[in-house]
């Protein structure tokens, strides 16, 4: 069955190819670039898939069990800017103009160092004879890396500088996943692109991944009253379990969820991408039952001066007012 889907891309992808990129590509003059127009092609297709499934299937789920009723449009309508740039290439493309010099010299380095890539999935005998099972083993490998970044970014102040802008959505939807500040995109992306190149992911492999944990990101940014129950909410992550990430929590003195402060870090539980396993075995996980509020304490509670702080409500101004926050004047 996988080798169908993947034999039905590569017709796909070579079509879409063929019939629509190489023209254009050889027509701007960058006919060097064959190659990687090829790859950006698969991500495309990639992206366009999750896009009909978004609005074929995440968004009736919505209508159906929605946590809350939809009121901030203008909010959700940036959010959807946001998806397409990521989804469709944009920002993928821009990294590579941008980074692959550096990969390509850094890679270079590395293997005439004698430091050849890693690959897990030859390390049990048969594994590489079996596709799901050696694609089941980098994507736990690179959950877990997904897990330590996201820790990172609640950890450290200047990097939740950037990451809170992702967190400002209080009408968190389908769309909510890629309202990300750019510089947090690329660092996020660099560490994951370095590992997957270190371990020895496949470009085919990578992108199944990669489209794994955007499509299940998206559902579990849903407005969406559904979780998985008792065992299903420790072996995936569900709507439910996410929102707890996202969650105001309580006005105490402590606060909970989303305001807490445990070992240093700004937010204190559930922290997985797509595993709530790594919640489980570093305690950091909430498995209430309760659909909270969204967003950050200091959007809604005011400040001593009686401000509440603003993360913009235009792309520009929420990219500005990140890197203002990064240096301690936003």
């Amino acid at each position: 069955m996988l080798e169908w889907f993947t034999d039905q891309f590569a017709a796909c992808q070579q079509w879409v190819f063929e019939t629509l990129v190489q023209p254009l590509v050889y027509a701007v003059g960058l006919g060097g670039r064959i190659e990687d127009a090829f790859d950006a092609t698969g991500w495309l297709l990639v992206g366009v898939i999750q896009l009909v499934v978004l609005i074929a299937v995440i968004g009736p789920l919505q209508r159906w069990r929605p946590v809350e009723a939809v009121t901030d449009r203008a909010g959700i309508r940036l959010d959807i800017l946001y998806t397409l740039i990521h989804r469709l290439g944009v920002f993928r493309v821009a990294m590579f103009l941008l980074l692959q010099p550096f990969f390509d010299e850094w890679l270079g380095l590395l293997r005439a160092s004698g430091i050849g890539t890693l690959h897990l999935d030859e390390l049990v005998p048969g594994v590489t004879d079996i596709p799901l099972v050696a694609v089941a083993i980098y994507l736990v490998v690179l959950d877990f890396v997904e897990y330590l970044i996201h820790r990172g970014q609640h950890r450290f102040n200047w990097w939740w500088g950037l990451h809170s802008l992702h967190h400002s959505q209080r009408q968190m939807t389908m769309w909510s996943d890629n309202r990300n500040h750019l510089l947090d995109d690329v660092l996020h992306d660099v560490i994951i692109v370095v590992v997957a190149q270190l371990i020895g992911v496949a470009p085919g492999q990578f992108i199944a991944i990669v489209a794994l944990m955007q499509l299940s990101e998206s559902f579990q940014h849903a407005n969406l009253r559904m979780s998985f129950g008792a065992i299903g909410e420790r072996l995936w992550v569900s709507p439910r379990f996410h929102r707890t990430h996202h969650r105001i929590g309580d006005y105490g003195a402590e606060g909970d969820g989303h305001e807490t402060r445990g070992q240093g870090e700004i937010h204190g539980s559930n922290y997985g991408v797509l595993l709530p396993w790594w919640d489980v075995i570093f305690r950091t996980g909430d498995f209430s039952k309760r659909y909270e509020p969204t967003g950050i304490r200091d959007q809604v509670e005011p400040d001593a001066n009686g401000r509440v702080r603003e993360y913009g409500r235009g792309f520009w101004s929420q990219q500005w007012l990140g890197l203002l926050r990064v240096v301690g004047r936003g």
